[in-house]
């Protein structure tokens, strides 16, 4: 079996740490921390003493998964959120498949929510009609089709084994030798879009990204819209548009700042609450950065 270390980034990771760190006791694991004040530190340094414990400035997830990479030296690495676990040896599956495939750089596993239902994770890249798909509802329209359900995988049903652009990074496997070629995360990317332009540019460098069922991950996820939830959706949107800017040039992102913009502002008037302020806090950001 191919070895495996983990890294899992953490900021304020109470209270799924604990769970995540115990799924992960028969790997090398590094735990880059990012200014914890919720004893997340202290947890980490009781619980597991055999953790590789790495404070440092948040300059956002990639910078901790960077980091986290350059302190390990195994073949393969396992990316793992902080509020998600392995399922039974998920890690090593993840690793036998790709150590079959040779130009395998980036490995998703099936995630799964805590309840054991299946959590949609495969993506395409996004382009400006991808994200009009998903903003402006198109999708609800005809959820069958495929031409309007690209963005989210158009409908696959996750159970077998595919070649994709892309997957949520609540967990997923790198090749060593792939980072190494492609480069490490661009940390202009501060929290989201981060695995959409690593896998991006991997497969630019002629790697393949592929999702495995033969894996399982549980996720906990955002699944509330609480008083962050403002920020965190504003820094997804940013990373869409960066995304298109590095990729496609500034006329898509333009074009994707329009979809986006108008996306919120029809979704602020269709949700209300505390989701509408969000959503209307994204288009305030959208409108003053111009």
């Amino acid at each position: 079996m191919p070895d495996v270390a983990a890294v899992v980034v953490t900021y304020n990771a109470l209270p799924y740490v604990e769970r995540t760190l115990e799924s992960l006791e028969r790997h090398e694991t590094v735990v880059v921390d990012h200014g914890s004040a919720d004893g997340t530190l202290e947890l980490v340094r009781r619980r597991f003493p055999r953790v590789k414990l790495v404070e440092q400035e948040n300059l956002g997830l990639a910078a901790g998964w960077n980091r986290g990479v350059r302190e390990t030296s195994t073949p393969f690495v396992l990316i793992l959120n902080a509020d998600a676990w392995l399922v039974d040896d998920a890690a090593d599956h993840l690793a036998a498949f790709a150590e079959q495939r040779e130009r395998v750089g980036f490995v998703s596993p099936r995630l799964l929510n805590p309840d054991g239902t299946l959590q949609p994770s495969v993506r395409a890249f996004p382009t400006p009609w991808r994200l009009a798909t998903e903003y402006l509802f198109l999708r609800k329209i005809a959820p069958r089709s495929r031409a309007l359900n690209a963005f989210y995988g158009a409908g696959f049903r996750h159970d077998e084994v595919r070649e994709i652009d892309f997957a949520k990074a609540a967990g997923f496997l790198l090749r060593r030798a792939a980072f190494d070629e492609v480069g490490a995360f661009d940390e202009e990317f501060f929290l989201f879009s981060e695995e959409t332009d690593w896998c991006y540019r991997l497969r630019e460098a002629g790697w393949q990204s592929f999702f495995y069922p033969g894996a399982e991950v549980v996720h906990v996820g955002g699944a509330s819209w609480r008083a962050e939830s403002a920020t965190l959706f504003t820094e997804q949107v940013r990373g869409h548009l960066r995304f298109l800017a590095k990729h496609q040039g500034q006329k898509a992102a333009d074009r994707g700042r329009r979809v986006l913009l108008a996306g919120l502002r029809l979704r602020s008037l269709v949700f209300r609450g505390e989701r509408g302020d969000v959503y209307r806090n994204a288009a305030d950001w959208l409108r003053s950065t111009r």
